[in-house]
């Protein structure tokens, strides 16, 4: 899980697995595999780090789970 802060300033833990995609449209949004969006005061590149810290935490460096990378358009 990942802590996030929503535009009234309210904290909200997001399961990292659940993430399907980070959008800065300059707000951040975050989309969940199941649809459901939420809107954080974070910029997109903060909640990527702390996505990819979770990982790191969970699964460690030696697993054969994918990695995640950073798409730049």
């Amino acid at each position: 899980m990942i802590r996030v802060t929503r535009l009234d300033h309210s904290q909200l833990y997001i399961n990292a697995e659940y993430i399907q995609s980070v959008e800065s449209t300059p707000d951040t949004h975050i989309v969940l595999i199941n649809g459901h969006s939420y809107v954080v005061t974070e910029p997109d590149d903060e909640v990527v780090a702390r996505i990819m810290q979770y990982r790191q935490s969970v699964y460690g460096s030696g697993v054969s789970r994918p990695s995640l990378h950073v798409v730049n358009e």
